[in-house]
């Protein structure tokens, strides 16, 4: 008992002291408004104070929903403003100076902090925690009973809930200045909730004193009592209000839960939690009872699908209420502006729209949850046709439809997702799974409802944002449900009826473009037409898919990005080509699923395969595409573009030279020197293509293409003509004695390199040029080299030894192969060839004095040194006569001697 007087006396002293405090305050703030008046000039009354905007009336014009006010602010409806000066008193005194304005207030210093603010939170959280520690006291010294303890914590609630409601009537500021100090009714009736809030768990919790239904009614009951008392004390109550609100069904639980009674508790807060983020204009309320309503939606999921019926009230109570509450310029909401989109507004009908896409999906596609999550999409287009603010919520309506009907089809179709061990745990048909013509009739609702909508809210705001949204939804919406139900119903194969619809689709498309093309142009109705048009050429595309086999789905997308390229340069819309962009993206993705574009199907003749079609309209319909978009300038679209172009054309040569050495088999683990030889001709030959091509374009694409085809050649003659499949180190069949393989895979890529090197001639680096020069002169010289060995040694170059005749063959070849080049470099004046046949002759001379002294002998040691030597000579008198010739010095005349 000893404890309990204590904190009666505790309390009352705590009154006294406050009551003291409050007149200190006000005598204070009273001689500091003395002293700043000047003392010839009346004493003027102060100005009215403002309201702050989160709690200012609404008005016709103001915002959706004001920004979070800062905590624990003072109660700005207890404060009433005095009286301004009257007009007319200003006027009959003309000459009397006006009254100067107050000094400003010096910043709060640490003193006032601390006494104004620190202490009172302090003090609030200490009289929650002293009543924590007194009960907790009680049960470790036995004093008193569990029922006394209840009692006792109960009182203490209410004594503080009192003592805030008494402070909050007697607090009075008006004739003052209002000080940024803390709220002590607040704080007071925060924590006279928490202490009973406490109070009820522990009753139920640790006494078992109350049934759980009971419990669970009390603790509501104290929640929304926070929140009611929120109006009169601020935004701090409020948020412990809410917490603990959606905190309560955690701690009374049950062994056999009852969904409903929860959801309708949980309709109750939010619709209390509603109804006073709409009075007070609150953001953050409404956010957070958003988020945790959305929250409680996870956990319920658990049950299984035979509780679909409580979760689809959730959702729905709770879409209903957002709807009416929070959703700016509809029924009871905020006012919106118009043309504006509202950030909550259309989060709040995404978030429950979401909620019910959980339970359609957990519930494996019930009647129940599908025709729910028909009404929340319904309800969707309704609001965000009535509101702009809502029209964000179109886009994700747009986007949960297709999900749901995705997941439909994946899981219809277990194949799409096998992995080596088997298909994914949960994948496949299900017992409970919706019916198909449930599905079927709810995807033709919602593509005839997205596709209207968008269409009939052209021109209807005069934002540009909102028509475009409605557009993209209305056209997204119809092509995304067609392929998730060709997909589950005719499996990804052919299916002439869906080709029909698609055409039927296009049409639609094709006549909402030209209806809206002969309307007065609109805000967004520009973008809104070119969404429509491209709309119809992806709904053509699809037909195509749908009427032939599996491999033009890459065709048709590759001539959609080709179409939508067109579309823009009739309406200039900066998104169609980014769209262009996203496409050749998509069907860059597509050949990396399965470059074979058919899969086994691509066929066995060389050249005319499906590698041809699969490729090579794609690279004509992104070559072409490139050519349109240049028109509109050079940006990061024409580059994507540009580089799919270029990727499909390598692709295509190189998926071609594989799919004719392995005779279909493109997958085999082999390569050849005819393979490697076929890629370096084509990646040189395109290189040079694209040398030339650059030049005119000047594009940064088209560069880099060309570079990096040149490295990739020279890596390929490299590592794969020297090294890996060189007929010299491994038994290569080179065929004839001169229409060989090593005419393709030496000859032809020395003259390609060759022309290359001129090519980048006086446009590249110095450096860049004369090493691909280099690569031709080692290219050439191998061929000379290989032809001489495949002369001596037959088709096979590694079989039979190397006789003293083979040697001295190898130094007349490179030796007058040098000559050749002198030749030619004095003939066109070209120094580049003129030092290429010095680096054959040095390279000669070396095998001469290395090889040639000591693997030959007798006359063909003889000859090899004597043809070297008049070489040599010859070349000599060659430099002295023609290149470097000297003019002699005219002779002097002699002088006169007369």
């Amino acid at each position: 008992m000893f404890e309990f007087f204590s904190l009666v006396i505790a309390l009352a002293a705590f009154i006294f002291a406050r009551k003291a405090m409050n007149q200190v305050t006000a005598l204070r703030a009273r001689l500091e408004a003395i002293e700043a008046a000047p003392a010839t000039a009346p004493r003027a009354s102060p100005p009215p104070l403002p309201t702050p905007a989160f709690e200012q009336t609404p008005q016709p014009t103001a915002p959706s929903i004001a920004p979070e006010p800062p905590p624990l602010a003072p109660d700005v409806e207890s404060i009433a403003p005095a009286a301004a000066a009257p007009a007319d008193a200003i006027d009959t005194a003309p000459s009397a100076p006006a009254t100067p304005p107050p000094p400003p207030q010096p910043d709060r210093g640490f003193e006032e902090t601390l006494g104004t603010r620190w202490v009172v939170w302090i003090g609030g959280l200490t009289l929650a925690l002293g009543g924590f520690f007194m009960v907790r006291y009680s049960i470790d010294a036995g004093l008193l009973g569990p029922g006394v303890r209840t009692i006792l914590g109960g009182l203490f609630a209410l004594a503080l809930l009192a003592a805030g409601e008494w402070t909050r009537r007697k607090e009075d500021i008006s004739a003052i200045e209002a000080l940024p100090i803390a709220n002590i009714p607040a704080i007071l009736t925060a924590a006279g909730t928490a202490v009973a809030f406490a109070t009820v768990s522990a009753a139920y919790a640790l006494y078992d004193f109350l049934a759980p239904a009971t419990a669970f009614i009390l603790l509501g009951m104290v929640a929304l009592g926070t929140l009611a008392a929120a109006l009169l004390h601020g935004p701090a109550l409020a948020g412990l209000g809410i917490a603990a609100a959606f905190v309560t069904p955690i701690l009374v639980s049950s062994g056999k839960p009852d969904f409903w009674a929860l959801y309708v508790y949980l309709a109750i807060v939010t619709a209390a939690a509603f109804g006073l983020a709409r009075i007070r204009l609150w953001r953050w309320l409404a956010l957070t009872t958003i988020a945790f309503a959305l929250l409680w939606t996870f956990p319920c999921l658990q049950c299984g699908p035979s509780m679909v019926a409580p979760h689809a009230f959730h959702v729905l109570a709770g879409f209903i209420l957002a709807a009416l509450l929070v959703v700016c310029g509809f029924m009871f909401g905020p006012p919106a502006d118009e043309g504006q989109i509202e950030p909550i507004s259309s989060g709040a009908l995404a978030a429950y729209l979401f909620g019910a896409t959980l339970i359609v999906l957990n519930s494996f596609h019930a009647d129940a949850a599908m025709i729910v999550f028909a009404l929340l999409v319904a309800g969707t287009l309704l609001v965000a046709w009535c509101t702009d603010a809502a029209a964000g919520a179109v886009g994700a309506a747009a986007a949960l439809v297709f999900i749901v009907f995705a997941e439909w089809a994946i899981r219809g179709n277990p194949d799409m997702l096998v992995l080596p061990g088997g298909p994914l745990p949960g994948i496949g048909p299900n017992a409970t799974d919706g019916s198909v013509s449930l599905h079927l009739v709810s995807a033709a609702i919602f593509a005839a409802g997205f596709g209207l909508a968008g269409f009939l809210a052209q021109g209807r705001s005069a934002s540009p944002v909102i028509p475009v949204i409605w557009s993209a939804a209305s056209v997204f919406t119809p092509l995304a449900l067609l392929i998730a139900l060709f997909a589950r119903i005719a499996h990804l194969d052919r299916s002439i009826p869906f080709a029909i619809v698609a055409v039927i689709l296009a049409a639609a498309f094709a006549a909402a473009t030209e209806i809206l093309t002969k309307r007065d142009d609109r805000p967004g109705m520009q973008a809104s037409i070119a969404l429509f048009a491209t709309g119809a050429l992806a709904a053509l595309a699809l037909a195509l898919t749908f009427a032939l086999e599996k491999g033009w789905l890459t065709i048709a997308l590759a001539l959609m990005s080709l179409g939508t390229a067109w579309i823009s340069m009739q309406r200039p819309i900066p998104f169609l080509r980014s769209l262009a962009a996203i496409l050749a993206g998509i069907v860059v993705l597509r050949i990396g699923y399965e470059p074979r574009i058919v899969g086994n199907d691509v066929g066995t003749t060389p050249i005319f395969n499906w590698l041809l079609w699969g490729y090579g309209i794609p690279a004509l319909s992104f070559w072409t595409g490139s050519i349109l978009l240049r028109r509109g300038g050079d940006d990061a679209p024409l580059r994507t573009v540009e580089s799919a172009a270029i990727l499909f054309t390598v692709l295509l040569a190189f998926a071609e030279i594989r799919h004719a050495v392995t005779g279909g088999d493109m997958y085999r683990v082999s390569t050849s020197l005819t393979e490697f030889a076929l890629q370096v001709c084509v990646a040189l030959a395109m290189a040079i293509g694209l040398e030339r091509l650059r030049i005119r374009t000047q594009s940064i694409v088209h560069n880099a293409g060309a570079v990096l085809l040149t490295i990739y050649a020279g890596l390929a003659t490299v590592f794969g003509l020297m090294l890996l499949e060189t007929p010299i180190l491994w038994p290569t069949d080179v065929g004839g004695a001169f229409i060989n393989l090593l005419l393709l895979a030496y000859a032809l890529p020395a003259v390609l390199a060759l022309l290359l090197s001129y090519a980048v001639a006086g446009r590249r680096p110095a450096g860049y040029a004369n090493t691909i020069a280099a690569g031709a002169l080692v290219l050439a010289l191998t061929y000379v080299t290989f032809e001489i060995r495949r002369l001596y040694h037959g088709p096979v170059l590694t079989s039979g030894p190397t006789t003293g005749a083979e040697q001295y063959t190898y130094s007349i070849a490179w030796l007058a192969f040098g000559v050749v080049l002198l030749g030619i470099g004095i003939l066109f004046n070209s120094q580049r060839a003129r030092l290429a046949s010095a680096a054959v002759i040095a390279l000669t001379i070396l095998k001469a004095f290395v090889i040639d002294m000591s693997t030959l002998t007798g006359a063909y040691r003889a000859l090899s040194f004597m043809c070297l030597g008049l070489v040599l000579v010859a070349i000599g008198w060659l430099y002295q006569r023609i290149l470097f010739r000297r003019q002699a010095a005219p002779p002097v005349a002699a002088p006169d001697a007369g």
